[in-house]
């Protein structure tokens, strides 16, 4: 129900638009919701909700079967979302779009307005949807851009199947004047261009000693927050803190771990999108910040005495208007889970009141090297009480797709609103960022924001770290006082696992008369992938061999074993450094083909940073018919931490 005090904010809200933002009566209202300068306004917004593909009955079929890819059937065609307005879809996302017709209509129209290719939707032919609104990268196809109803909405799939699908959607307030959908509507690209007064500034930051970054007793807004040198605010042991204060509160609005604050991985600066990130040595954020009275902001080393001082310089743009009645103060809450509870779902924000979430960050850390099946977890929100958003899968969330794949969620990648932070297979590392613009969670009484760490039940341990950002109708900040600086470190893993069968660490293999491939093949009733290499004969240079690449997380001794497929053809492989023979010769040869236990095959020191580690094969066993080498795993543990027998698997 409209009272009279919300559709005084609605009309503040159009009133300010019109005169203010761009947006003018024969555009889509959307278009206000899209600008950046309006980001802390609260939104004349009765509901946010979203349509997918996720499982109803809790598996992981998210769509891969496509049951539950489509609300009913008309006729042939797949009814994928139906609103009754007015209202907007804010963000369509698929990993698996298909040529087949998707159609819009709008309005009780019996005739589609809107008809195109799925994957047209994602930047194609059409003028609308074009980038950086709609795009593809890391795994994912995403479309931002607004499609308004001023009455209802209803989206068909006219193909035989639909798989994975989110389409995210907010519904007005009855008196916004929503603008349906016209065929030829293009819509601009969100921009960040901060106008103000510029105040640029250097300071000495020494252990345990805050310095002040910003100050005012007068009322304002910030528009920019620039930091640098960026390597001295990130950093894995996460001890340099920001924290931000409005009008006189004695809580923070934000207190997170600088470089988490900008979207950094376990230490490294990662983030480069639209609000915050960090470009050419400066971390940046892009935020408005409005507040009545007074803002300060402050940084603080926790590095401990004897710590050397580090000299930052900042810029930031303020103007002098101030936070109007309209809109929310800027909060980010830091939380970390390590490790995850089992059985619970990992928790970005629990609040109580009225706002809007605007961005996130997640750096995720799996127990089991080798493995991130953790992020087939799906994120829900609930709004005021009730599920309002269920997702499909953590890469999903992002806007991403297919983990572990090559060309896909396999690499660091930043877009406009979204991206991957990391992902390290071999150290079960990964983690995304996404912003929010038309799509904000708005909530009038509560958020609570969770996902899930694995495909079923939160089964998986893991080390889950998050930064929430989102406006709130009050100063005060809402988390908890952050955890201890032995809390907060990034914990570097004791081990890593390279699986070369998926994603390819493969730095070089045999210069002549050798094959390699990944190969999936059954052994003993299950489906065994390994990356198989095969000589058809004497090389002219060197051994037949394979080097493998990883970025080893700490220094130190490591003990190296093997996972094979042994076999009738199988040859005798060891380990070599500057070319010279380390460890023991271990056969593979076995009469018949099956995978082994973990064999150790030597010991060796590495450095942090990027190694290499060479495999040749010095020779084979007189039963051998070939001289092959079929890797399943490569096991790196620190030599306190090391299991695994020498020997060969004959039998």
């Amino acid at each position: 129900m409209m009272t009279i005090a919300s559709a005084a904010r609605t009309l503040s809200w159009i009133s300010v638009m019109a005169a203010g933002i761009a947006w003018a009566p024969s555009r889509p209202f959307a278009d206000a919701l899209q600008q950046v300068g309006a980001l802390a306004r609260f939104r004349p917004v009765v509901k946010v909700g979203s349509f997918s593909s996720y499982d109803r009955n809790g598996g992981n079929d998210d769509g891969f079967s496509g049951k539950y890819s489509f609300l009913r059937k008309e006729g042939d065609g797949l009814v994928i979302a139906e609103l009754h307005g007015p209202g907007v879809l804010t963000r369509i996302w698929t990993p698996t779009p298909t040529t087949d017709p998707l159609e819009f209509y709008f309005d009780g129209e019996t005739s589609p307005r809107l008809r195109l290719p799925f994957l047209e939707l994602f930047g194609g032919q059409c003028p609308t949807f074009v980038a950086p609104l709609s795009g593809r990268g890391g795994g994912g196809y995403y479309c931002y851009v607004p499609l308004e109803f001023a009455k209802s909405i209803k989206v068909v799939f006219r193909g035989p199947k639909l798989q994975f699908y989110q389409i995210n959607y907010a519904l007005y307030a009855p008196n916004v004047p929503a603008r349906s959908y016209r065929p030829g509507d293009s819509f601009p690209a969100p921009t960040v261009t901060p106008t103000g007064k510029t105040i640029r500034s250097q300071h000495v930051l020494s252990p345990d000693k805050p310095v002040t970054v910003f100050e005012t007793d007068q009322p304002g807004r910030i528009l920019s927050l620039k930091l640098g040198p960026a390597e001295a605010l990130a950093g894995p042991d996460r001890r340099v803190v920001l924290r931000m204060f409005w009008d006189g509160s004695a809580r923070p609005a934000v207190e997170v771990p600088a470089g988490d604050f900008f979207g950094a991985s376990f230490g490294d600066p990662a983030a480069c999108s639209l609000l915050l990130g960090t470009k050419e040595g400066w971390s940046y954020a892009n935020f408005p910040m409005p507040f009545d009275r007074s803002a300060r902001i402050e940084l603080v080393s926790e590095r401990g005495s004897g710590g050397p001082d580090v000299t930052i310089t900042s810029e930031v743009v303020r103007q002098d208007r101030p936070r109007e009645a309209t809109e929310g103060w800027f909060q980010a809450v830091w939380r970390r889970e390590n490790p995850t509870q089992v059985g619970q779902p990992f928790t970005f924000l629990d609040v109580k009141g009225r706002g809007h979430l605007v961005g996130l960050t997640l750096q995720a850390q799996g127990a089991k090297p080798g493995d991130t099946g953790f992020f087939e977890g799906d994120d829900q929100a609930r709004i005021d009480g009730e599920l309002a958003v269920h997702g499909t899968g953590s890469e999903d969330f992002f806007n991403g797709g297919w983990y572990i794949l090559p060309g896909r969620w396999d690499d660091r990648a930043t877009f406009l609103l979204s991206g991957c932070l990391d992902y390290q297979l071999h150290l079960a590392r990964t983690g995304g960022y996404r912003l929010f613009l038309a799509d904000a969670y708005c909530f009038h009484r509560s958020l609570l924001l969770t996902i899930e760490h694995g495909p079923v039940g939160n089964q998986a341990v893991t080390d889950y770290t998050g930064v929430t950002y989102f406006y709130l109708d009050r100063a005060g900040g809402e988390a908890a006082p952050l955890a201890s600086v032995e809390a907060r470190a990034v914990t570097p893993p004791k081990g890593f696992v390279i699986v070369p069968a998926w994603v390819g660490p493969i730095r070089s293999f045999s210069l002549d008369h050798a094959t390699i491939g990944r190969v999936a093949e059954q052994i003993d009733g299950q489906t065994v992938r390994f990356l198989s290499l095969r000589q058809d004969g004497p090389p002219s240079l060197l051994q037949h061999f394979v080097a493998l690449s990883a970025d080893v997380p700490r220094s130190g001794r490591y003990v190296v074993s093997a996972i094979g497929i042994a076999g009738p053809d199988a040859g005798i492989v060891q380990m070599l450094r500057d070319d010279q023979p380390i460890g023991k010769p271990v056969d593979f040869y076995s009469p018949r083909r099956g995978k082994t236990d973990l064999l150790q095959l030597a010991e060796i020191d590495l450095a942090r940073g990027p190694n290499h580690l060479f495999f040749a094969l010095v020779g084979k066993n007189e039963k051998s018919t070939g001289k092959g080498f079929d890797l399943v795993e490569i096991h790196c543990q620190l030599a306190e931490n090391a299991v695994g027998g020498l020997g060969s698997f004959e039998e």
